[in-house]
């Protein structure tokens, strides 16, 4: 191991991206502190030093900034609209013809679903930023307990202060997005997904210190001791595919005989990735999102919803919202997976090379097979996110960790998922150098 990593160091293409991706990294996390125009960077200290950690109706996005939203930074917004954007986009090819066209165009029509990314991912940076700011304007973004100093965290809230905070905080989220494609062409790794995995991995030494500050040094141990066997059972379901075999018919063309070869369609028992557990969260949030902004005046009790809201899906403890939770994730693991896995159009591109799977016919049988195997293997993937997604809340009724919490839900998935993708990437790069790689 320590030879192969020697050998990435002496190989100079290699040294020299791992060299430009850390320095971009370096700079991302950077910008994550600078404070935006008008903020008021003390009041803000304060109150992140007040409350803790995070407040839960923005943990999703705080956890993707890297702690820089309630910082109320630069990069305030970290790479969230990018995410959302792309799905996005991603879910629009169902709805729209033009969509599904330009992704089966090949290179040019995905250079064009890209630009539509982009633009989109402005948009959504534009409305997130001025939410943000009005959130933070009306003294709410800590929770309407937080300590006084919470609604003073403008220095100055006139129009033009407001407008230039939004243009910043958008100009941020666009710079990051730059940032992550220089790494995906002249880095290693894909860009986009190394900044969220900078994102959460920057909160943990953070969220370590909490626990064993908090609760002492043995729920720290027994912490690290769960999130080690978390970690390896991540990776072993990540790694886990149903292979279907495939055999390809001997055709010839002119005097060449083609085909005649074996192969496999790899079926992963988590397809989705860590798309549901945000689809799920961001959906539980609206909820309390539209309670928030329906608080009464002072001396008024809130409206009976806005209680029942408050009360119920609002704390990661309460047996409803945990259930909901679990259901809404596996709800859309299935649906993200009947989106990106189309059976038919498998089975039809099988049957244009003359492929087919021993023992099934080709055509719509070939479909109804695959979909047979889809359907139950993503079974054990979705119950897989859900239980992954509820170590957190599980962690704060059973040792009462909260958001310190650090190894379950989206932030153990990406981590996982972005580490053993980079790991390839760098292997795979050796091996075209030297005839031995990074794994074995």
């Amino acid at each position: 191991m320590f030879s192969a990593i020697a050998r990435i160091f002496r190989t100079p293409d290699l040294r020299k991206k791992i060299g430009f991706s850390l320095g971009i990294v370096a700079l991302f996390r950077l910008g994550s502190f600078v404070p935006a125009p008008f903020v008021d960077f003390q009041n803000v200290q304060a109150c992140l030093a007040a409350n803790q950690g995070t407040s839960g109706l923005y943990e999703l996005v705080n956890l993707f900034s890297g702690g820089a939203l309630l910082q109320l930074s630069v990069f305030a917004l970290g790479i969230m609209p990018y995410i959302t954007a792309s799905i996005i986009v991603q879910l629009l090819r169902v709805v729209i013809p033009h969509f599904e066209t330009l992704y089966k165009e090949g290179a040019s029509g995905q250079s064009t679903l890209t630009q539509y990314t982009r633009y989109l991912t402005i948009a959504l940076g534009i409305l997130q930023s001025t939410t943000l700011i009005t959130v933070a304007r009306s003294g709410a973004l800590f929770g309407t307990s937080a300590s006084p100093e919470c609604s003073q965290l403008l220095t100055n809230d006139s129009w033009y202060a407001i407008l230039l905070m939004v243009v910043t905080m958008t100009a941020g989220t666009g710079l990051i997005m730059w940032m992550g494609e220089l790494i995906t062409e002249r880095g290693i790794g894909n860009g986009m997904s190394l900044l969220i995995f900078t994102s959460i991995a920057a909160r943990f030494p953070t969220s370590l210190g909490a626990i064993g500050e908090q609760k002492g040094i043995d729920v720290l141990l027994i912490v690290i001791a769960i999130g080690l066997l978390v970690v390896a059972a991540v990776v072993f379901v990540e790694q886990s595919q149903r292979r279907i075999p495939v055999q390809y018919a001997k055709r010839m063309v002119g005097r060449r005989t083609y085909g005649g070869n074996n192969t496999y369609i790899p079926i992963k028992v988590n397809m989705a990735g860590v798309v549901p557990v945000i689809f799920a969260s961001s959906l539980l949030y609206l909820p309390a999102l539209i309670a928030q902004f329906n608080q009464p005046a002072a001396g008024q009790s809130p409206a009976a919803w806005v209680s029942w809201v408050t009360n119920n899906l609002t704390k990661g403890d309460h047996p409803l919202y945990m259930a909901m939770y679990f259901l809404l994730i596996v709800g859309f693991t299935y649906f993200y997976v009947a989106i990106t896995f189309n059976p038919e159009e498998v089975a039809d591109n099988m049957k244009k090379y003359g492929g087919f799977i021993p023992g099934i016919r080709a055509g719509r049988p070939t479909a109804e097979y695959l979909d047979f195997v889809l359907t139950r293997v993503t079974l054990p993937g979705a119950l897989y996110l859900g239980l992954i997604a509820l170590l957190p809340l599980i962690a704060f009724s059973a040792i009462g960790a909260d958001q310190n919490f650090p190894f379950g839900g989206a932030s153990i998935l990406i981590i996982v998922g972005v580490g053993l993708e980079t790991v390839k990437q760098i292997d795979s790069q050796l091996q075209q150098r030297h005839y031995e790689g990074l794994l074995r």
